[in-house]
């Protein structure tokens, strides 16, 4: 999957197929390093996002006490 196809749902469904894979009694220890850097990948994704989504929420608040103020 694409970065820029990735949503934040997507990259936390993949995380939590990762995260059974690496708790699973069966987890491949030839694919543990892989794992770790795929959800590396994924949480930097999903803080970005998280990140982005919560200055735009400042955002809009911050228009809407200007708004009240008016």
């Amino acid at each position: 999957m694409e970065e820029k196809e990735l949503t934040y749902k997507a990259a936390m469904t993949e995380l939590e197929s990762i995260i059974a894979a690496m708790e699973s009694d069966s987890c491949d220890i030839d694919r543990l390093a892989d794992y770790t850097s795929r959800a590396t990948t994924l949480l930097k994704f999903c803080k970005e996002a998280l990140f982005k989504t919560n200055c735009e929420v400042e955002r809009c608040l911050e228009d809407l006490r200007a708004i009240a103020q008016q």
